[in-house]
């Protein structure tokens, strides 16, 4: 099988729409079930035949549901939130709390700001508990969330509220200046909602706000596919693109996640250490473990520290742990042995392939075994190792229930054909039916989970004098996978200058104009730029030379 030839195709089980979710019956998702190890992956595709109601809303069906139950006394006394600032603050709320506090900020929403059903709102905060309220306040209110990371500039925020015509953004002291500075620009932002204990000029102070609410609010009446969230993705040509969930999408499609793949109940407590600006935080620190009735802890942890990780494993009694192959990669590299994460019994990792060399010294420095999983922004989890299944080192495992992935010997142009969406990833599927991840399809570079359009980081570097040209592909990276590199044409003025201060002048001024993330850690100066007849760079030539050095 010619792997060029090998794309993932995810098969929808409606064929009305791209966002049509898992049909998953909504009494499956208000109550949980215990996973069993002894559940074969042919069992658990027998017990995953989804049905979708006509209305459904996550912050009522779900998350009010399981405040009944805890209630009656039947779900364990875990709190459905556990979060740590590190520096010995803790706030532990059980789902009646979580309900109360999200009703005030609903009220926030609707009577305060004046947002109506369907408006939306761009949320740019770090882990702090506010950022849960105001995404449960927005299931509530059923205005549209738009999440972003704090590692925006204020070009990608400009970008953000202009296209998706945003008109409430909350955020903290350290991105409100950039908020302020291109606000003039957006007509449709009318509110600016801060989360501080200071004031600033043109914003509203959401603390202020919260505290004077009313905790009663009437939660509306959603649809299946009326939208719930936007992420912006980026492409491999202009700027970052909208993506957009229904309340079901995630709500329900992501059921087979919560219960097989993390292999969640009510008893666990469950960490998941992405950052709040991307949708595998409403995967797995919303979603998928609140509908299992799970606490989700969190770590404040402003920096990603492996120190800390291993503390916090080592000190709270967390029994599910997920983070990304550069995280893990990173943590083989100390001495594990030296820590004990005694109630730790399950692994997880997602955003980009793992080494299985990574996972055998996991294994043998924990004991446990890393379960893979794959999924994309526009998706749910496509396919995963899941609980009980063999697992393959480096393999993405198997499709996951509800969806049909399969081989498709066509090069797609198209992102709909038929009832399938072309990921645009490729791969290959071994006699088991296991799914072996090979490479992007497209030019979007995958940098320890970041995605990153090679576009972005070229319309950066075009805006220095010194650039002539550029073109930007991935390299390979033995911590991060693979990171972004610059092949760059320097106009005759800066031809001569020093190799090693040119390519610093030019990564500063990529961090500058552009989310810092997206920098080129690798550069290299040539006299011209492979091109094809039309006149267009050939990214793909630069990429496989790349790649073929390792």
């Amino acid at each position: 099988m010619s792997l060029a030839a090998v794309h993932f195709l995810l098969k929808i089980p409606s064929a009305t729409s791209l966002w049509a979710p898992l049909r998953r019956s909504l009494q499956l998702c208000s109550r949980y079930y215990p996973v069993h190890a002894s559940l074969t992956y042919e069992a658990i595709k027998q017990q995953n035949r989804p049905e979708v109601p006509e209305y459904f809303n996550f912050a009522k069906d779900v998350l009010d549901r399981w405040t009944s139950v805890e209630k009656e006394g039947k779900r364990s006394k875990n709190p459905a939130l556990w979060w740590v600032d590190g520096a010995g603050a803790e706030v532990r709320w059980s789902f009646e709390e979580l309900g109360v506090l999200s009703r005030k900020v609903a009220n926030v929403l609707s009577d305060a700001c004046s947002l109506q059903r369907g408006d939306r709102v761009i949320l740019i905060l770090p882990r702090i508990l506010e950022w849960w309220l105001v995404n449960v306040a927005c299931m509530r209110t059923g205005t549209v969330l738009i999440p972003g990371t704090q590692q925006l500039t204020a070009k990608d925020i400009l970008h953000r509220l202009q296209k998706s015509q945003a008109k409430c953004i909350i955020t903290d002291d350290s991105v409100a200046p950039a908020v302020d500075s291109v606000g003039a620009e957006c007509q449709s932002l009318k509110f600016k909602l801060l989360v501080s204990e200071g004031h600033r000029e043109g914003w509203l102070n959401f603390k202020d706000l919260l505290k004077n609410a009313p905790s009663d609010h009437h939660c509306v009446s959603t649809k299946c596919q009326d939208p719930m969230a936007i992420y912006f993705t980026s492409g491999t040509t202009g700027s970052p693109k909208m993506a957009e969930h229904s309340h079901s999408s995630y709500g329900i499609g992501l059921t087979a996640s919560g219960r097989y793949w993390l292999d969640l109940t009510s008893s666990d407590i469950f960490w998941n250490t992405s950052d709040t600006g991307w949708a595998k935080s409403a995967w797995s620190s919303i979603f998928s473990p609140w509908i299992q009735g799970a606490c989700v802890f969190v770590h404040k942890m402003p920096h990603f520290d492996p120190s800390i990780v291993f503390e916090s494993l080592s000190r709270f009694p967390i029994t599910v742990f997920c983070s990304p192959p550069t995280a893990y990669r990173m943590f083989v590299q100390h001495k594990l042995s030296s820590y004990k994460f005694k109630s730790l019994r399950h692994c997880v990792s997602a955003g980009e392939p793992i080494n299985a060399d990574v996972m055998g010294e996991w294994k043998a420095q924990t004991g446990l075994d890393i379960h893979e999983g794959y999924g994309q922004t526009e998706t749910v989890l496509i396919c995963g190792n899941f609980k009980g299944m063999k697992i393959k080192p480096g393999s993405m495992g198997k499709p996951s229930p509800g969806y049909d992935v399969k081989d498709d010997p066509e090069k797609t142009e198209a992102t709909i054909r038929g009832d399938f969406y072309v990921t645009g990833d490729r791969g290959i599927m071994d006699e088991d039916g296991y799914f072996w991840f090979v490479g992007r399809a497209d030019d979007v570079i995958n940098s320890a989970g970041y995605r990153i359009g090679p576009f972005e980081v070229e319309s950066a570097l075009i805006e220095h004098p010194a650039v002539v040209e550029s073109a930007v592909v991935s390299s390979p990276d033995p911590i991060r996978g693979e990171v972004v590199k610059a092949f760059v044409v320097l106009t005759s003025d800066y031809a001569s200058h020093d190799p090693e201060k040119m390519m610093k002048e030019l990564q500063d001024h990529v961090k500058k104009v552009t989310a810092p993330y997206k920098y080129p850690r690798k550069m290299e100066f040539v006299q011209q730029l492979p091109k094809t007849i039309s006149g267009k760079i050939r990214r793909n030539e630069l990429r496989q030379k790349e790649w073929r050095k390792d």
